[in-house]
């Protein structure tokens, strides 16, 4: 049995890990920690979670957590989770950290994003947690940086046909809408009801934090520096996620070509799921679920190539890919915890 503890539990994400965990047959969640509610129970913070009144929040000791818990996740804010997974790896204990601190190889990337990198040398040995892409170093890894959101959807889509030379590497555009719960929890005038509902519209464009996470992960397979179009939208739902993707296609690459790519790199995989032909894909159909839809077209006018991606931004854009990282982690199947059948509303 995995022991397990959870810091930041008072976020949506770190929520839905606690759900996750809890009905996982082969983890138990021994500890939560939140440095708003120290002290308090879980059911304070979340209602709808009554019936867990005996989880209570507690403050984040790697010493303390030491001898009872043997991975932890890191459900917290960027530029927060470094200063704790340190302590926590010299103490022996797994850590997969939900933020941005640890996805980047390159630390001057991540300072140009967001602040001064305070732990490099663990940042070296961080594996970037794109379950699918990087199982093998996954299975071996002491830290886990867990993907961000939009990058989890265009790099499942975009990959095999980068890794296949199906697709020229100048121009990619990414047009992708994200439900409001992206955001987090924290109260933002961007995200109160009045100014989302019955709206839509673009944010960050040319300055979103996930653009360079998605150029290195891209660069890094296409052996070349590849620069990407990104641009974000607020749509006025709870969760879900679509990016839709434009690419013009290499030389003598067809539709048949990028289906193949995909069935190549995913058929064994369970929560990557190619739609049949003229087929594309819905936040409502992974909503709730693991899963990654995709469905791509090919323009026989322009000769471009068109993906698209779903995913639940909370699950697996989120904790969802989280625990299924803990899984490789701990040598069981991907789907153990998190292969529940998804209901269509």
């Amino acid at each position: 049995m995995i022991k397990v503890g959870i810091a930041g539990a008072s976020g949506y994400t770190g929520v839905e890990l606690i759900k996750l965990i809890s009905n996982h047959p082969k983890a138990r969640l021994e500890a939560i920690t939140s440095g708003s509610y120290t002290g308090k129970p879980l059911t304070d913070i979340f209602p709808s979670m009554r019936g867990f009144e005996s989880l209570i929040c507690e403050e984040l000791d790697a010493k303390v957590l030491s001898s009872r818990v043997d991975l932890m996740f890191l459900a917290l804010p960027h530029k927060v989770s470094m200063a704790h997974a340190a302590p926590l790896v010299e103490q022996g204990i797994k850590v997969i950290d939900l933020s941005a601190d640890f996805r980047f190889k390159n630390p001057e990337t991540y300072e140009m994003a967001y602040q001064t990198h305070t732990a490099k040398d663990l940042l070296a040995e961080s594996v970037y947690g794109l379950s699918e892409i990087y199982r093998d170093q996954i299975k071996t890894a002491r830290i886990i940086g867990n993907p961000g959101c939009y990058p989890t959807s265009i790099l499942l889509a975009l990959l095999p046909l980068i890794k296949e030379n199906l697709i020229q590497l100048d121009g990619i555009i990414s047009d992708s809408k994200s439900g409001v719960s992206g955001a987090g929890r924290s109260l933002s005038l961007s995200t109160h009801y009045c100014e989302v509902n019955e709206s839509f519209a673009p944010y960050k464009i040319g300055n979103h934090r996930h653009t360079p996470e998605i150029e290195e992960i891209l660069s890094l397979h296409g052996k070349q520096d590849i620069k990407i179009t990104f641009v974000p939208h607020l749509v006025p739902v709870i969760r879900g996620m679509v990016s839709t993707i434009y690419g013009q296609a290499a030389k003598s690459a067809r539709l048949t070509d990028i289906r193949q790519a995909y069935e190549k790199y995913y058929a064994r995989e369970p929560f990557v799921r190619l739609l049949p032909e003229g087929f594309f894909p819905s936040m409502s159909h992974v909503r709730g679920t693991n899963c990654c839809d995709i469905g791509c077209h090919f323009d026989d006018n322009t000769g471009r190539i068109i993906l698209v991606s779903a995913i639940d931004n909370l699950l697996k854009g989120a904790a969802g890919q989280a625990v299924q990282n803990m899984n490789i982690m701990f040598g069981l199947p991907d789907e153990i915890g998190l292969n529940y059948v998804q209901t269509p509303l």
